[in-house]
């Protein structure tokens, strides 16, 4: 083992300042973020040890002795700063510099749908406003015509080395470099056009296919639409979140399209055909007579087709039967000839009926 007065340049009766005074300039010249490379590394461990033990009384006086300048007795802890080394040191480093490519961020996009388009599905073209990479430099963070180039204090690594004393020895520890930030290389000449950032912000658009079925809430997933990533990296999704907007005629339960048809009282009473503009097309029906209010007619498979699955719903058409309450005196003497042929019975009490709306809705609902 080196003699530590010779390795901080001392002499043996050296004064506590001139120990110390000694350390700091030795220190200055091989700490590794001044003079990287493994020589000044070892040489650095050796000032630091031989100062730890001289600058001590206690471990001075018994190095002086003959100890060989551990802590109590003589003590040797080298093995135990290796081990750490070898853990805070080789093994951060063995990692390498970190890279700029990353992946772009995930996106999200409301997306309103009419109950019209979501029968049969729907085409979209959206517009996004989201980051994309630089046209300019292609993702490569650098002016056309030049590249990266390697960081000249951590030499690529992206990381530092340094010396920390401790109860068990010198530790080398690592941590990013602060020049490249752990990249191992700098961008001498950014491009210009986005700084260095390899995207920038720009508006495009996402050829969009809703398929049928969909219903407020559900996001659709379109992988690689995202944005951008720095430096080139892979895009981030995109979702759209879908809103089916409120229709003025229909409403949708599940699968099913619902709607109410006003008949007026001879109809119902005769019976007869009636034409709905149902959402994909006319709907043929059939009034019997003696048609009733709450009455629900369906129609098979003229619903919404079945988002996960095959087929579609039903469309529901509830009647609600129109009492006319402005009569001509010729109307109303004919409706007092009817009433006088029925022999309608006198109006009775009869257990409580709710409302034609909430039949309706308890009769669609099931």
């Amino acid at each position: 083992m080196a003699d530590h007065y010779e390795v901080l340049g001392v002499s043996h009766d050296a004064t506590p300042d001139e120990i110390k005074k000694a350390y700091r300039r030795l220190a200055r010249e091989l700490h590794p973020d001044v003079n990287p490379g493994a020589e000044a590394s070892e040489r650095f461990k050796e000032v630091t040890h031989a100062y730890d033990v001289l600058s001590d009384p206690r471990q001075r006086e018994q190095y002086d002795l003959g100890g060989q300048g551990g802590f109590g007795g003589g003590q040797n802890f080298g093995g135990f700063g290796d081990i750490f080394e070898t853990f805070f040191g080789a093994g951060q480093q063995s990692r390498g510099p970190r890279s700029r490519r990353e992946r772009g961020q995930d996106a999200l996009i409301r997306v309103e749908v009419g109950l019209d388009e979501v029968i049969f599905g729907t085409h979209r073209d959206i517009e996004v406003d989201t980051a994309v990479t630089c046209e300019t430099c292609h993702g490569s963070c650098c002016q056309p015509g030049t590249s990266p180039v390697t960081c000249d204090i951590c030499h690529g690594t992206g990381s530092i080395q340094r010396s920390v004393r401790s109860l068990l020895g010198n530790v080398m520890t690592s941590s990013p470099c602060g020049t490249c930030r752990g990249y191992g290389t700098v961008i001498a000449t950014p491009c210009v056009t986005c700084q260095g950032q390899g995207r920038v912000r720009a508006r495009r658009t996402v050829p969009v296919d809703i398929p049928a079925g969909v219903d407020t809430g559900v996001r659709l997933q379109m992988p690689g639409s995202g944005e951008a990533g720095p430096a080139g990296g892979p895009n981030g999704d995109l979702y759209l979140e879908i809103k089916v907007k409120n229709h003025e005629v229909f409403s949708r339960h599940g699968d099913d399209l619902l709607c109410t048809l006003e008949v007026s009282m001879t109809d119902a009473i005769l019976g007869t055909t009636a034409t709905i503009p149902a959402l994909d097309g006319d709907v043929e029906l059939e009034l019997k007579a003696g048609l009733q209010s709450g009455e629900i007619l369906t129609v098979k498979d003229r619903g919404v087709s079945r988002l996960r699955g095959t087929g579609r719903g039903d469309l529901k058409v509830g009647m609600q039967v129109i009492t006319p309450t402005k009569l001509s005196s010729k109307e109303r003497d004919l409706m007092h000839q009817f009433a006088a042929s029925k022999k309608s019975p006198a109006p009775e009490l009869s257990h409580f009926q709710q409302g034609i709306f909430a039949r309706l809705r308890d009769r669609f609902l099931g």
